[in-house]
């Protein structure tokens, strides 16, 4: 029997989370800052702030994003989301002069996840935001991977404490391949693995084609 007894599941894509990976339950319970366009009868108790039991319409608080997603509704307009700080446009200004500055684990650090469940909810800005995540990503994807690469047995601490959570998987899965690459060059090991973004890939490609 394997001696691990959970094997890393990986995120889900979009606007539709994975529960059975451990990054979108943490995903999911990233804070949301709303408003009750309604009232909620027997809901008062989400708010802390107050001892009514409604929760009355115009309420301002926090909820989880699984909450949010679940109380959200596109026809009647019962709740309103507000953006975070790093997805309005003073922020988007600075990902597209230079992403490579931003400590995106500081803002997050589930940037890239929780800014494509934000597109869940009907924003005039979800396109603007959806093109920003992309040309964050292109933008820093590349110093990444050079850093996974030129880093070995080298201390990357100081690397991966701005790295969001996605980049951080990227950047282990780089050194993975780099530490097979070298134990194959100096005769430690009898052949190349193909890495389990590369695996992962397939199967999902075998699972479209399948459906």
């Amino acid at each position: 029997m394997d001696a691990q007894s959970y094997h890393p599941v990986p995120p889900g894509v979009g606007t539709e989370e994975n529960f059975l990976s451990l990054d979108d339950i943490l995903l999911s319970h990233q804070r949301l800052p709303v408003r009750t366009e309604c009232a909620f009868p027997r809901l008062g108790f989400l708010d802390r702030s107050s001892d009514s039991e409604d929760l009355p319409e115009g309420t301002k608080m926090e909820l989880p994003l699984w909450l949010s997603k679940g109380l959200y509704e596109r026809k009647r307009r019962v709740l309103s989301v507000k953006l975070p700080n790093v997805y309005r446009e003073g922020w988007r200004t600075v990902f597209t002069a230079d992403p490579n500055v931003v400590n995106l684990h500081k803002m997050g650090p589930y940037y890239y996840g929780l800014g494509s469940q934000m597109l869940h909810f009907d924003s005039p800005e979800n396109t603007d935001i959806a093109q920003t995540l992309l040309q964050t990503f292109i933008g820093r994807f590349r110093r990444v991977m050079d850093c996974s690469q030129n880093a070995y047995n080298e201390d990357t601490s100081s690397l991966l404490e701005r790295l969001d959570c996605l980049e951080k998987a990227l950047f282990q899965a780089g050194q993975s391949g780099l530490n097979g690459f070298q134990s194959w060059e100096k005769g430690r090991a009898s052949q190349l693995t193909a890495s389990s973004l590369v695996l992962n890939y397939r199967k999902r490609k075998m699972a479209d084609v399948e459906d």
